[in-house]
């Protein structure tokens, strides 16, 4: 059986037939799976429980996923959950490739034990043909530590011809695999000597039998075959096991999550990490510090525990989620090639690490910022190209490339690794302000101010597709995770959701005020179940994503609304909160207060 036809029944053994659906974006379910249930009434389940808790710095550190018994493991469990669950020839199929590799790691198992047998015999001839059959063959160190108790050993039968040769032909081009810089100068003046004690480095030898146990005890301890390999035979996998890590996991992700389900929830799918259901509906912390207004805003890698925001005054702020305060100034004061930016700050986007931050600015430049690195200059390199206003940016999803459009009507793609220009996309009939890629990270989507949603093929450059629906300037493009739905903003006051299957709209949201000069975005909120988005009135708005109705508007009836126009707000699942920033120079991040009555925005 295919590997993908394996995966594919063992996650729908996992999560059902209902976890694959693309429209899981539309569905509502409450805790006990019931649905059409409100979503007012779903946000009422949730019960602030503080900010995320991070007890373990490293997650990597706490196993080693290469580790051959950790696979093993892993397969182990597999194997099980498909016993469990009859699927008979999938084991099989499993069990037969894995049986490969467990008899290639036995027949190594027996070269070595013979391995041992032949040092402790002296049958050097043996023992050279032994490891030519395991990957010790490559080991220079212990070629080198062989060779050299073999020529130790001729020199004490006086056999200084046969040493000699040995020295030459093996030894010499292991030379610096020696233990220190004296050792193979004493060999070579063991030629001249009547007993192998006469060589200051070798006063110690103990003699044939004894170097020989010594050798056998060191090669041993660097396999570590009697205590490490193959440890995970001796062990039984426990009764469902893989179900029990799973339900681990998810107990563990709501525990450290921002925000507890009222009722123990009934988990639809394993595919994404659970969250509780939030609907936005307060204030929670405003940041200040920019001396312009604020053009762009993201949280800065998946986890989502600082902010970056890009602003009209040059230069990018990376805040603090929790502590609400600013800790790097990106762009202040730093000239050069290496430096700032000359000009406002359109676009900017974290690559999923958090390590490496990408702006694109007025001053027809894209820069990449080190935020890990310790150089007094963080900005790593300067993408240069573009004619005019870059307008967008956007890492994609492997982090080695990222995409950029601007004002000469051009979408570009860039090695991020070796900031190479690799492709350039024309086609747009004006300037594009939006570009990003699609979740399988094939397709490049653009948005322009020529009306029009184009999706470029990443290989051949191609346009495959255009909408071109919209009445008004196209300010936005975004798509749900499944690559199933596109979110559209645009300067005809509306916001646009599209079966891309069908190539067209199938929701219009409205309300909002999208009509001037100003790029006002959308993206999709928690779960994909909402739409959030700004406006020139300086409110953030938020519409169900089933219905295309306003659950709410931020700020409206709040003394910590913004006081002008509201460009773009971004949900951070991770951290449970929606962030926006504003022409009024500040960046605001919004939360789930129970306390806050709902019927509150009901005048609109």
């Amino acid at each position: 059986m295919a590997d993908s036809t394996l995966a594919s029944e063992i996650l729908r053994l996992s999560l059902g037939p209902s976890a694959l659906s693309s429209s899981a974006s539309t569905s509502r379910q409450d805790a006990n799976g019931d649905d059409n249930v409100d979503l007012t009434e779903r946000a009422r389940a949730a019960v602030y429980a503080g900010p995320p808790r991070r007890t373990i710095g490293n997650d990597d550190a706490i196993f080693d996923h290469d580790d051959p018994r950790i696979k093993e493991d892993i397969i182990r469990m597999i194997v099980q959950y498909l016993q469990d669950e009859g699927y008979v020839a999938s084991i099989m199929t499993i069990q037969d490739e894995a049986s490969v590799r467990f008899t290639e790691n036995l027949r190594n198992r027996s070269h070595f034990k013979r391995i041992k047998a032949a040092i402790l015999d002296g049958e050097w001839v043996e023992m050279e043909k032994l490891v030519q059959k395991t990957p010790l063959k490559d080991h220079k160190h212990f070629l080198y530590t062989v060779y050299k108790q073999q020529y130790l050993e001729l020199i004490e039968q006086l056999e200084y011809q046969k040493a000699f040769a040995l020295l030459t032909k093996r030894l010499k081009p292991l030379e610096q695999m020696g233990s220190l810089h004296n050792e193979f100068k004493d060999l070579c003046y063991l030629l001249t000597c009547k007993s192998i004690q006469d060589a200051p480095f070798f006063k110690t030898w103990e003699g044939v039998a004894s170097s020989r146990e010594k050798l056998v005890e060191q090669f041993s301890s660097m396999l570590e075959i009697e205590n490490n390999d193959f440890a995970v035979v001796r062990h039984e996998v426990q009764p469902q096991r893989l179900l029990h890590l799973l339900k681990q996991a998810v107990r563990y992700q709501i525990e450290f999550s921002r925000y507890h389900p009222k009722v123990v929830p009934s988990v639809p799918t394993l595919l994404e990490d659970y969250s509780c259901f939030v609907l936005p509906n307060a204030h929670k912390t405003t940041f200040r510090g920019h001396r312009c207004n604020v053009k762009c805003v993201e949280f800065v890698g998946e986890e989502g525990t600082q902010i970056v925001s890009g602003s009209s005054d040059n230069t990018l702020r990376v805040w603090d989620v929790e502590g609400g305060r600013c800790v790097r100034v990106l762009g202040d004061g730093e000239i050069g090639s290496g430096g700032g930016h000359t000009s406002r700050i359109w676009d900017v986007s974290s690559s999923s690490s958090g390590d490496f931050i990408a702006s694109a600015s007025g001053d027809s430049t894209v820069k990449f910022w080190n935020l890990r690195g310790s150089s007094k200059s963080p900005c790593s390199a300067t993408l240069t190209g573009h004619e005019g206003d870059v307008y967008s940016v956007k890492y994609h999803q492997s982090n080695n490339y990222v995409v950029t459009g601007g004002y000469d009507k051009t979408v570009k793609l860039w090695d991020a690794r070796t900031g190479s220009l690799l492709r350039t996309f024309s086609g747009h009939k004006s300037s594009v302000s939006r570009v990003i890629f699609n979740p399988l990270g094939n397709l490049v989507i653009s948005g322009s101010k020529d009306s029009t949603i184009k999706f470029w093929d990443l290989v051949s450059g191609v346009c495959i597709k255009t909408y071109s629906s919209h009445l008004g300037e196209v300010t936005s493009v975004e798509m749900n995770k499944a690559g199933s739905f596109l979110l559209s903003a645009s300067k005809d006051n509306s916001n646009r959701l599209w079966d891309v299957r069908l190539a067209r709209p199938i929701r219009r949201f409205k309300g909002h005020q999208n009509t001037s000069k100003n790029f006002v975005r959308a993206s999709f909120g928690p779960d994909e179940s909402l739409v959030v988005g700004g406006s020139e009135d300086g409110f953030v708005y938020i519409w169900d994503t089933a219905t295309g109705e306003i659950l709410h508007r931020l700020g409206s009836h709040s003394p910590e609304s913004h006081t002008d126009i509201a460009y773009r707000a971004v949900w951070n699942a991770h951290q449970s909160l929606l962030v926006s920033c504003s022409h009024d120079g500040t960046v605001k991040t919004w939360w789930y207060d129970e306390q806050q009555p709902w019927d509150q925005d009901c005048d609109f």
